[in-house]
């Protein structure tokens, strides 16, 4: 089997693009963050010409936000759990909540709604996790897919987090793996990112 190196490519670009986000200066985080969003949206768009045709119907919002409404109730136990056996869970938690402070509540929804979150689908789902289930079938690939999402987190040095981010790339793989539509799994990474972060936070 030869290597795919758009594949290769791509992730290396996507965990240097993610170091570059995460450890740059924090006063800019939301600009970088845009920017990885664009560039890693794009390069899935460019490389995998079915998810130009990607539409969000009825069903998809509805199902969309069902599966953020789940991941949200999971989430918030987690917060708990995290805050209690983690040493520095509630430092790191809150850590991440401070990002909300960088800029206005209306331009932190609007870069989440417009461009991060459907540019994490396009690109882990719809790049990086098809490509790797034609290698290695779909459950192995979505399970590779999901721990490559995972790690590129690793360089934010968070922890929770790091765990945070192994969640949810395993539920949205498996989604993605089990047959839910790449625009169901857009509403549901743009609800759950809006709800969580800005409107109800877990730690609520």
């Amino acid at each position: 089997m030869k290597p795919d190196r758009l594949l290769g490519a791509g992730l290396t670009a996507a965990y240097a693009a993610f170091a570059l986000t995460f450890r740059g200066p924090r006063a800019a985080f939301w600009r970088r963050m845009t920017a990885t969003g664009l560039s890693l949206g794009s390069l899935a768009l460019a490389a995998q010409p079915e998810l130009r045709r990607t539409r969000i119907r009825a069903r998809d919002v509805a199902v969309g936000l069902g599966v953020a409404g789940g991941m949200y109730g999971v989430f918030k136990v987690g917060d708990h759990m995290a805050r209690r056996i983690m040493p520095n869970g509630a430092r790191e938690i809150e850590e991440m909540y401070a990002l909300r402070e960088l800029l206005p509540a209306a331009q932190i929804a609007a870069r989440l709604a417009l461009i991060i979150a459907p540019a994490e689908e396009l690109f882990w789902r719809g790049f990086v996790q098809q490509r790797l289930q034609r290698r290695l079938g779909t459950w192995p690939g979505a399970a590779a897919a999901s721990a490559a999402y995972g790690g590129a987190h690793l360089v934010t040095g968070n922890l929770t987090l790091l765990g945070a981010a192994n969640v949810a790339g395993a539920a949205w793989g498996g989604l993605y793996a089990a047959g839910m539509p790449m625009g169901a799994l857009v509403v549901s990474h743009v609800a759950w990112d809006l709800w969580t972060f800005l409107v109800a936070p877990t730690s609520r």
